[in-house]
């Protein structure tokens, strides 16, 4: 009876919020590959390419003390685009210091740091307008994994060949820090 009224619940409150999901009524971790996201340039991004390889969510930001680790977010990239793919996910949300248009954004990181890896739209990685990727990425009720929240600029989630989270990192850890390389490896 407590399971069947928790069902209903759970379908209800979906409904309402509009992001009913099947697989969350069985308990089943939604997939990594099923996120709808656009990248910088307005096209779809279908995650499902990176399927067998590591993908690095990283939160970014052209105005921010960290903003110099796209030079290491890049030379990761470079020397593991065989086994590693970094996705760089522009956001305002911290200090109002990504305040350009996806265009900007984009000027920016390609004439300044040579950016060649996939960068998002600009989304909401926290609070009431979060993007599915990030409600992904920090519930585990959705990743299977571990919950966390987003602190600050350049906070990296690392995902597997597989689709499941591996873990995390604060703005603090370097993209090119054992933490991080010894999983690719």
């Amino acid at each position: 009876m407590l399971k069947t009224l928790k069902i209903i619940l759970l379908v209800g409150l979906s409904l309402i919020n509009g992001d009913f999901d099947s697989k969350k009524l069985n308990n089943t971790p939604m997939s990594i590959y099923d996120i709808p996201i656009n990248s910088i340039d307005g096209n779809k991004i279908n995650l499902n390419e990176y399927k067998g390889k590591f993908i690095l969510f990283v939160n970014v930001a052209s105005n921010c003390g960290f903003t110099r680790q796209y030079k290491d977010l890049q030379q990761l990239y470079n020397e593991n685009s065989d086994k590693l793919v970094v996705i760089g996910v522009p956001c305002n949300q911290f200090g109002a210091q990504e305040p350009g248009t996806e265009e900007q954004i984009s000027i920016f990181c390609s004439e300044k740091y040579d950016v060649t890896f996939p960068m998002t739209e600009k989304i909401s990685v926290r609070g009431s307008n979060q993007h599915q990727l990030y409600k992904w990425l920090t519930s585990k009720e959705i990743n299977g994994r571990k919950s966390s929240s987003v602190k600050w600029n350049f906070q990296k989630y690392l995902v597997d060949k597989d689709g499941n989270l591996i873990d995390y990192w604060y703005s603090l850890t370097s993209p090119m820090s054992s933490k991080i390389t010894n999983y690719i490896k």
